[in-house]
């Protein structure tokens, strides 16, 4: 149940970067996500936090490429993706100093007036990049803002996607990062 769990939401990553439905993930899809990220947010990718965001996305495609023993222009299929992510940083050592900078980038993003604060709204259009289903984002946002608080914080955000991307348990919110599973 909990590898099940673990490859599913793999798969939704893998979804999330493959935006050309072409069955392989390429640095250049990763960076693609990259780039629908910023434009939602209007944000260069020059920028401090523009910068940010993409060197983090280019360090998980190095050390994708890396687990898989291949040059960085080769493309990743769906098992491939699940063994790289999984040896890297689902039990890897690896989320902590490459994976986590990449989801502080993206949640600090979604942070427009920089109060530690993510609405609906900066919620959505974070989604929105990932291709989520804008009925689903509603549903997402309501599981993780436990308190009901009518927005997350930066640090839940992070704390969601190390649920997403590392936790075997079914009831984890962050499971919920994009919507259900």
């Amino acid at each position: 149940m909990a590898i099940d769990l673990l490859n599913h939401k793999l798969d939704r990553a893998f979804d999330h970067i493959d935006a050309n439905r072409n069955g392989v993930v390429e640095r250049e899809d990763l960076l693609g996500l990259g780039a629908r990220i910023l434009v939602g947010f209007g944000e260069s990718p020059t920028s401090v936090t523009g910068a940010s965001l993409v060197g983090s996305f280019d360090g998980i495609w190095a050390t994708l490429a890396r687990a898989l023993e291949r040059d960085g222009d080769s493309g990743i299929g769906r098992p491939d993706f699940r063994e790289a992510m999984t040896a890297s940083f689902v039990t890897g050592e690896l989320y902590e100093p490459v994976f986590r900078p990449a989801t502080l980038a993206v949640a600090e993003l979604c942070d427009g007036d920089r109060d530690g604060e993510v609405t609906i709204g900066e919620f959505r259009t974070m989604l929105s990049a990932f291709g989520v289903a804008y009925d689903d984002v509603d549903a997402a946002f309501d599981r993780l803002d436990r308190e009901g608080r009518g927005t997350l914080t930066v640090t839940g955000l992070v704390t969601a996607a190390a649920d997403y991307y590392r936790s075997a348990d079914p009831n984890a919110a962050g499971n919920w990062l994009f919507g259900p599973l």
